[in-house]
């Protein structure tokens, strides 16, 4: 059987501010914006750079319950991970739009990591994975 995680829910004030800042600054991909006019909603999708998978829905908030977990989903926790290929291009990229990064980089044995927030104050991990080792005897790659 093979399964894979579609889509995200994330929970957002206004589609336009989280569009500027997911496609704006942290560099994502706008792949459907839709109206759903019988739900007076929109169908906003977003995803990483060069993602196959793993893509968020920004998700307006429309009930006074949904509104009060705004960048509170993951209950103070980080939320959500983003892996890149280069961790210090997208670090310096994002530090120079203005994203905050609550926790310094550091290097770790599963690779290099930083935590961000993102507009609403949701936790994320910035993080380029460490190589995996290789077992004795595989040939170098």
């Amino acid at each position: 059987m093979r399964q894979s995680l579609g889509l995200v829910s994330l929970v957002v004030r206004e589609y336009d501010e989280a569009i500027a800042f997911f496609v704006g600054t942290l560099g994502f991909r706008l792949v459907e914006d839709s109206c759903v006019p019988e739900q007076g909603k929109r169908w906003v999708v977003v995803a990483p750079p060069g993602a196959d998978a793993g893509q968020l829905l920004l998700a307006r908030a429309s009930t006074l319950e949904q509104r009060a977990r705004i960048g509170a989903q993951a209950g103070g926790r980080v939320f959500l991970f983003l892996y890149t290929d280069d961790f210090w291009r997208d670090c310096h990229a994002y530090r120079a739009r203005g994203v905050v990064f609550v926790r310094a980089p550091r290097t770790r044995p599963y690779g290099t990591v930083a935590v961000f927030r993102d507009l609403y104050g949701n936790l994320w991990d910035l993080l380029q994975p460490s190589p995996a080792p290789r077992a004795a005897g595989d040939p170098p790659t």
